[in-house]
This record gives C-alpha cells, sequence and structure tokens, in this order.
C-alpha cells in the first residue's frame, strides 16, 4: 500500500510572493483548506520529500492556490512547476465504507465470481458517473468494467484481490 498520496500538481506561479497554482488530483480541492502541511515531491524517495506549511488558501475556478512557508517570490515559486504536493496516509481524507482510495486497488488480482483469477486492475478511469476500472485480462485482452455494485462484488485489498461478475456483453466488445 501506499504510504504517501499525490493530491495536487504545481502548474504555475501565482502573483510574485511565491504563491503557487496547483491542479487537484484529488476529487474535492476544498481539502486543501483542512490541510496544515503538504509534502511536496522532490523526485527522490516518498519519504525524503520537502514538508511545507501551507500559510492559506485560496480558490481560482478548478485550481487552489497556495501560499507555501519559505517560498516567498517568484523565483522561488517557479523551481516547483510541475512538482507534485503528496500527503502521508495518516493526512488522507477519511473514506466512506465501500470506498477505496485509487492507489490501493491498482495492482490487485481480479478473480471471476467463481474465484479464479483472470487479470489484474491496471487503472481507474473516473467518468463522473462512475468509476471503470481497466482490467489487463490473462488472455492479453482489456476489459473495461463499471464500478457498480452489480459489477463488483468484493474487494480485498489487504489480500489483494478484487470479485467481480461481468455483465453480459462487456466482453464481447
Amino acid at each position: 500500500m501506499e504510504d504517501f498520496f499525490k493530491i495536487g500538481i504545481i502548474t504555475a506561479t501565482h502573483g510574485l510572493h511565491g504563491e503557487v497554482k496547483v491542479f487537484p488530483t484529488t476529487d474535492d480541492v476544498r481539502r486543501f483548506k483542512k490541510l496544515k502541511k503538504v509534502t511536496l515531491d522532490t523526485g527522490k524517495t516518498q519519504t525524503s520529500g520537502m514538508v511545507l506549511e501551507i500559510e492559506s488558501v485560496k480558490f481560482f475556478k478548478q485550481f487552489a492556490i497556495l501560499k507555501l512557508k519559505g517560498i516567498d517570490d517568484i523565483e522561488e515559486a517557479q523551481k516547483y512547476r510541475k512538482a507534485a504536493l503528496m500527503v502521508p496516509r495518516s493526512d488522507a481524507v477519511r473514506l466512506s465504507r465501500d470506498e477505496y482510495f485509487i492507489a490501493d486497488l491498482i495492482g490487485l488480482t481480479v478473480r471471476d465470481e467463481d474465484g479464479t483469477d483472470i487479470g489484474i486492475l491496471k487503472d481507474v478511469m473516473e467518468t463522473g458517473a462512475n468509476d471503470v476500472y481497466i482490467i489487463s485480462m490473462t488472455d492479453g485482452r482489456e476489459l473495461l468494467l463499471p464500478a457498480i455494485k452489480q459489477c463488483v462484488l468484493e474487494v480485498d485489498v489487504e489480500a489483494g484481490f478484487i470479485r467481480i461478475h461481468i455483465l453480459d456483453g462487456l466482453l464481447e466488445l
């Protein structure tokens, strides 16, 4: 399981005093208001990032505008353009029952209703209505499975598998 989650990417500077514009990779941009600090991914290991305190947060369109302590001018802020902002699992949003972090699902073994391994969850596509699981099947095909209760029968992150039901016609596409 991942120890850190990416919550945004610095896309640009904002103003002259070191603020940065962040494209959120979390499903709720307002979560930045509750954060006290973030880890700036320095491109090394996840545990060696730069921990920065958040001084202020404002919002513009779909972006969060952050003022990070220690980044006080446009030149300093420019250095971190395209850097990811991370939070440790302990600071991640609390999930409801039957909700999972995408990072925890990717790579899980996918089994059919009988428990036979049929592939690996390669990615999750967020569509707005419901997520779609992209499954690399053992026979080389790719299955796009809607992440709905009729299809996803069981998820056991600890045991490393997802048990699914494939609706009629999904494999013929």
